[in-house]
């Protein structure tokens, strides 16, 4: 076994226990809470504890699925066949692919857990209500899973894709910063859908004949925490489809190529849970006072527009690092 294949197996089982092992917290937190949550709304109201029981394990399922992501992209690096054709670029490969999904998976799934809870304590509270308030916990939470979805496309894109064409260095560095940027930059945004669909879900309780207006001003909300996500896989996608000048051994510009990765992962963290903050309180809002929803969405929109910024910024170094250092 020559010292590459000895190498890419060692990377293979590393990155399975990476994408597994932080794949494992989110889920895991945002399932807790919901059972938490379910235990307080069973306390409330006794009579209904078998709705309870069944919308918190809906809920828990749909956080579930962050954490099965993760077990498929390790069960597939695990098991990954090594042969005498691998470089050192198989190395870098399946270690970005199991970060990229571990950490990928984080926001999702505790983001996932909230509206799970809020939608066992509404039910508690508005029995009537049980049907209404699982639906919109299943659209929330089906949002939030969304940064993990990018993750395991870009892990999947980088596990399947031939780079042996490539020069060795710094595409080395692009591979591994196209997985942070998407792992990271999905915490932030996963995070943040779910503090908005949690208030979505309390605000149907306490108001169910603004359901309507609840949900769609949710989504929208939704949507703008999802930008930095999106901005985090623009950047692997490039970082992964970009030729590269080979740089033999010169070390700066598969920095420059690693740093993009790391500042644009980094920087869509606090943008998306600041802009699930916004909305959050929007709509919880919204369903105390319906008459004042178009004051309260466009401050709703401007503020997260101002929270967003600070992403922008990173995306702006990230391409400047890609494209002019």
């Amino acid at each position: 076994m020559n010292d590459i294949v000895m190498w890419a197996e060692v990377a293979a089982f590393i990155g399975g226990g990476l994408a597994m092992g932080f794949g494992a917290i989110g889920a895991a937190v945002g399932e807790g809470y919901a059972a938490a949550n379910a235990n307080a709304a069973i306390s409330r109201n006794p009579e209904v504890s078998g709705d309870v029981f069944k919308t918190m394990l809906v809920g828990q399922a749909v956080a579930e699925s962050a954490a099965i992501f993760a077990l498929v992209v390790a069960m597939l690096l695990v098991f990954a066949k090594v042969d005498d054709t691998a470089t050192w670029m198989t190395v870098t490969v399946f270690l970005s692919s199991g970060l990229c999904m571990g950490l990928g998976a984080i926001g999702s799934g505790i983001g996932s857990g909230f509206p799970a809870g809020a939608a066992c304590e509404g039910t508690a509270r508005q029995p009537a209500m049980g049907g209404r308030l699982v639906t919109n916990m299943l659209i929330g939470s089906a949002v939030c899973q969304t940064p993990a979805i990018f993750a395991l496309v870009v892990s999947f894109i980088l596990m399947f894709t031939n780079f042996s064409d490539r020069p060795v260095n710094p595409t080395w560095a692009a591979i591994l910063g196209a997985g942070l940027a998407s792992g990271l930059g999905a915490i932030g945004s996963g995070l943040g859908g779910g503090l908005v669909a949690q208030a979505s879900c309390e605000g149907v309780a306490r108001k169910p004949e603004a359901a309507g207006t609840l949900t769609n001003v949710m989504l929208l909300g939704q949507a703008v925490t999802q930008t930095t996500a999106i901005y985090g896989m623009l950047v692997s996608f490039i970082l992964m489809f970009k030729a590269f000048d080979p740089a033999g051994t010169t070390l700066a510009p598969a920095m420059a190529l690693l740093s993009a990765g790391i500042c644009m992962g980094i920087g869509a963290i606090g943008p998306g849970v600041g802009e699930g903050f916004a909305a959050q309180s929007a709509v919880g809002w919204i369903a105390r006072n319906e008459n004042a929803t178009a004051e309260l969405t466009r401050t709703m929109l401007v503020g997260q527009a101002v929270a967003e910024s600070t992403g922008i910024y990173a995306l702006v170094v990230a391409l400047v690092l890609i494209f002019v250092v």
